[in-house]
């Protein structure tokens, strides 16, 4: 006998390399997801627009196209 084992030897690196992805992926799905989060939960009040009551029309300003309130 020799003392070496009769399987293949385990590469530490791929292993690492596989960890490591996961947790890329993991992180980048619940940033993903905590964004989406936040869109929905984070709802403003209604704000009036100048444009809507004719103040802002001549001063050359943006609003919105329709309000919603």
């Amino acid at each position: 006998m020799t003392g070496r084992s009769a399987g293949p030897q385990p590469r530490p690196w791929r292993l690492a390399a596989i960890v490591l992805s996961a947790l890329v992926v993991a992180v980048f799905a619940g940033a993903n997801a905590h964004l989406i989060y936040v869109a929905f939960a984070s709802r403003p009040d209604c704000v009036a627009h100048d444009k809507a009551t004719g103040e802002a029309r001549d001063a050359g300003s943006f609003g919105a196209a329709q309000s919603s309130c």
